[in-house]
């Protein structure tokens, strides 16, 4: 659910939502139903797949974090919150890497720490842009990063920690970049 401010909305009335824009945000729903199967069928594991999949994940992020800046440039609307992203989705890259070497207890805290992070910056984004609506999907995104980072650092501590809960958070943000995705087609056609 990463991604600090998706804000299509204040893209769409920027000078019209950029297709680039949309584009991301379907490729970014796509990508995440696919890492989640992939994380999903290896879950148990931290293989060179398991691991390259955990690492893929954020530099995914920074990536497409970098796209919504040049994307928000181009409307006009650019936000220090993305920037922050950049930043927090490349340390938890590193930290992954470190984390994969002391086993799933260590990836599911440095994850949790990422999705609490992340999810607190989206949700304080979405919070202040409220009255530009079509915030709703933001926000909840964020407040579900946030409890599910606290989430998976709790069940860092369980007896049997699995990595399948990641796949499952992963999936149900590539649900909200779906949502955002379409509701910036509807701002595109005029339909709100």
């Amino acid at each position: 659910m990463h991604t600090a401010a998706q804000t299509p909305v204040a893209h769409a009335r920027a000078g019209g939502a950029p297709a680039s824009l949309r584009k991301l945000y379907f490729l970014r729903f796509g990508f995440a139903a696919v890492w989640a199967g992939l994380l999903f069928a290896t879950a148990t594991d931290l293989g060179p797949l398991g691991v390259t999949l955990l690492l893929i994940y954020p530099l995914f992020d920074v990536a497409s974090a970098v796209v919504d800046i040049r994307s928000a440039k181009a409307a006009g609307s650019t936000t220090a919150s993305l920037y922050i992203n950049v930043v927090i989705s490349s340390v938890a890259v590193l930290g992954l890497a470190v984390a994969a070497t002391s086993g799933i207890p260590a990836v599911l805290r440095v994850w949790g720490a990422w999705a609490i992070a992340s999810g607190l910056v989206q949700l304080i984004t979405a919070v202040t842009r409220r009255k530009m609506g079509g915030q709703w999907a933001m926000i909840l995104s964020g407040g579900i990063s946030t409890l599910a980072g606290a989430s998976f650092a709790a069940q860092a501590g369980t007896g049997e920690p699995t990595l399948s809960n990641l796949a499952g958070y992963a999936f149900l943000g590539g649900v909200f970049f779906l949502v955002s995705a379409l509701r910036l087609n509807g701002s595109a056609r005029g339909d709100s």
